[in-house]
């Protein structure tokens, strides 16, 4: 697997569960302390641990980016708020960074919609 590519220098872990239908400008008022327009990407995590949405500012305009798991939880950091790139990709590829312990894979043929 290559190494993910991001377009920041710094990744700052917000440690509190959030909530996940907040869009681009809930997410930036959560970050009072730190500038959203920064080369930085800003990590938020749902109470289940199971979702995740990525915010940065991009020249003209924020990305939000947004990763849902469905068996597993991330292995959310319980001590550290900013993270190095090689973490962040750690966090995203499922791995426990403070054990550096990954997710098993997971392989699937179709899609279930729940009715």
């Amino acid at each position: 697997m290559r190494p993910r590519q991001w377009p920041v220098e710094q990744v700052f872990v917000y440690r509190e569960p959030c909530d996940m239908r907040k869009s681009i400008d809930g997410l930036v008022e959560l970050e009072v302390e730190l500038s959203p327009f920064q080369p930085a990407l800003f990590v938020f995590c749902n109470r289940q641990r199971d979702k995740v949405k990525l915010l940065y500012w991009e020249t003209n305009g924020f990305v939000l980016w947004y990763k849902r798991l469905e068996k597993q939880r991330f292995k959310w950091p319980k001590q550290l708020s900013e993270l190095t790139i090689q973490q962040f990709s750690w966090l995203l590829d499922g791995i426990d960074i403070e054990r550096l312990t990954p997710h098993s894979p997971l392989n699937f043929n179709t899609v279930m919609i729940p009715a």
